[in-house]
């Protein structure tokens, strides 16, 4: 993620001024009922800040959510998908059946924000030694889910239907040699007893405190990650001629990836992004080596365009190591699919978000990915962007999401617990369509 990203993503599209007089007999109620907890969910987010876990590790994580919703009255499910907590809570009365998902797990990074509750935690990851931080924020996706759980069950008699609510390890991705994250949640009928008709879904960003980002269709990326093994034959560096270089035919691969985006797709159609984000070869600068290995990640929201862009990366990479010689192996793993705002939930909880944001503005899509696609392959879902940037601080200064410099405004977890509350009751107490 980068500030463009953030600021572009949160680029006014105008928001049709009537939805903002539309209001819900709830409204008051759970504006109330946030302010009542809010005191809560801000020491549920210091202390999580204070002691992440990576994924499929939040054990500690899962273990205060699981309590915190027992007390609340909640069935509750623990140990899906290894660590992640799923609350069930039946309302009053019949009605449909939604769901509010948060993610749990940090990242292996050290955190540099100057905080009386900065994590000092450090852990092994993939067999070293790091620093562990929630600089994705994922803490206030706890802290504020727990927040709406605590507000709509003092709602419970009210409530027609039910809100399952899933605490999700590994969005970051599980430890090498493992599984984890929202497909396996979905896997263990996460969201299949009871079956929920939608899914909601929240994310705190670098944007402007309180103001809440949407964007109907492919709101975030799939993601595919890019192995490449360039072979070439080794020789004195001194006599290049002697052997086959695959250091310059990395060279040439890497040029020629980015030309298969500008120049052969048609990005009228969608956005595309290939990156290369690791190369090695070599061990001494007079020696050529035999191999060069290459990683990086694919981004993209289009089906058909993954498809063709897959072929093109193939065949490019596989002709241009053999005009030298040499030959090449690509593997290509589809990892996060796009994940989709299903257009007409969206268009029917625009009227909530602006209920309950500071502002809710239509966005463009982002080029990151999120796993909460999973959700969405399933049954429709809705997945916005919280903004977390005081307004003291430029956006275009404030340190994006995966920095050691990750900071989340505190001011903004109101607007993220009545959001999410407010989906959910407005979802539940919506007219139901005539079969």
């Amino acid at each position: 993620m980068n500030r463009r990203i953030a600021l572009a993503i949160f680029a006014a599209v105008s928001v049709a001024p009537s939805l903002s007089a539309q209001t819900s007999p709830f409204e008051a109620e759970i504006k109330r009922r946030t302010q009542a907890v809010l005191p809560q969910v801000v020491a549920w987010r210091r202390d999580l800040h204070q002691h992440p876990e990576l994924g499929n590790r939040e054990v500690r994580t899962a273990g205060i959510v699981a309590d915190q919703l027992r007390a609340l009255g909640l069935e509750v499910r623990t140990g899906v998908a290894k660590t992640g907590v799923v609350g069930i809570l039946r309302g009053g009365k019949p009605g449909p059946s939604v769901a509010l998902r948060a993610d749990m797990d940090a990242l292996p990074v050290t955190e540099e924000v100057d905080l009386p509750f900065k994590s000092t935690v450090r852990t092994e990851y993939n067999g070293q030694q790091v620093g562990v931080m929630h600089a994705c924020g994922h803490d206030n996706h706890v802290a504020m889910l727990l927040g709406a759980a605590t507000v709509l069950a003092g709602m419970k008699a009210q409530l027609p239907g039910t809100v399952t609510f899933l605490f999700q390890p590994a969005e970051e991705g599980a430890p090498a040699g493992e599984v984890g994250g929202a497909a396996i949640m979905i896997g263990q009928g996460a969201i299949d007893n009871p079956k929920v008709e939608a899914v909601f879904g929240l994310h705190v960003t670098n944007a402007r405190v309180g103001e809440v980002g949407y964007h109907a269709g492919g709101a975030m990326a799939s993601s595919d990650g890019l192995d490449i093994v360039i072979r070439g034959r080794q020789t004195h560096g001194a006599v290049p001629w002697g052997g086959i270089d695959p250091i310059v035919i990395s060279a040439q691969v890497i040029n020629a990836l980015q030309a298969i985006v500008s120049r052969q797709t048609n990005l009228a159609t969608a956005p595309a992004i290939i990156t290369i984000g690791s190369l090695h070869g070599g061990v001494r600068r007079n020696i050529i080596p035999d191999s060069v290995t290459m990683s990086g990640t694919i981004r993209m929201f289009d089906g058909a365009m993954q498809q063709d862009i897959h072929q093109r990366i193939k065949r490019t990479i596989t002709d241009i190591a053999a005009s030298w010689g040499g030959s090449a192996s690509v593997t290509i793993a589809m990892q996060t699919p796009v994940l989709v705002n299903d257009p007409a939930l969206t268009a029917r909880m625009v009227p909530t978000l602006e209920r309950y944001a500071r502002r809710a503005t239509a966005t463009v899509p982002w080029t990151p990915s999120e796993d909460f696609a999973f959700f969405g392959k399933r049954v429709p879902s809705l997945f916005v962007f919280l903004g977390v940037t005081p307004d003291s601080v430029r956006v275009e200064d404030a340190a994006t999401n995966h920095s050691p410099r990750f900071f989340a405004d505190e001011s903004a977890l109101p607007y993220g617990v009545q959001v999410l509350a407010g989906l959910a009751v407005d979802y539940l107490t919506a007219p139901r369509p005539k079969p």
